[in-house]
């Protein structure tokens, strides 16, 4: 069974929110997810400045089995990114929820319109997948 913090947001593709105070979110894979691609060689991050629609692309990683795309699970623009995974991609697999993190944005509208799964709805769905 993966790891499912319940204080996180999750998309239906994997991917993991975290709602900051200052009103950015922090977006990386879940747990589940990373299991699933394995131990990760390379991760390519989005540029900061970068306008994302949900459901777009905004990353790859690749792993020793394959290459993934990573979908922004909210609207906005990209304010940071994760520079230190293009020396160690493998933090993803160690934490996927701390120094795994891939990007932070700004919302373009309001979380709730995103349609996140809370940590239990995700893992029925991620248990069932």
């Amino acid at each position: 069974m993966s790891n499912v913090p319940a204080d996180l947001k999750y998309a239906r593709s994997h991917e993991w929110v975290r709602e900051h105070s200052d009103g950015t979110v922090e977006v990386g894979i879940s747990d589940h997810a990373q299991h699933a691609l394995g131990d990760l060689v390379f991760v390519e991050v989005p540029a900061v400045g970068r306008t994302l629609q949900q459901g777009e692309a905004f990353a790859v990683v690749e792993s020793v089995k394959a290459a993934s795309d990573v979908y922004a699970p909210v609207a906005g623009t990209v304010v940071a990114v994760n520079e230190a995974l293009g020396k160690t991609p493998e933090a993803i697999n160690q934490d996927p929820y701390g120094a795994g993190w891939i990007m932070r944005l700004k919302p373009a509208g309001a979380l709730a319109a995103a349609e996140l799964l809370n940590a239990d709805t995700y893992t029925t769905l991620a248990d069932a997948g």
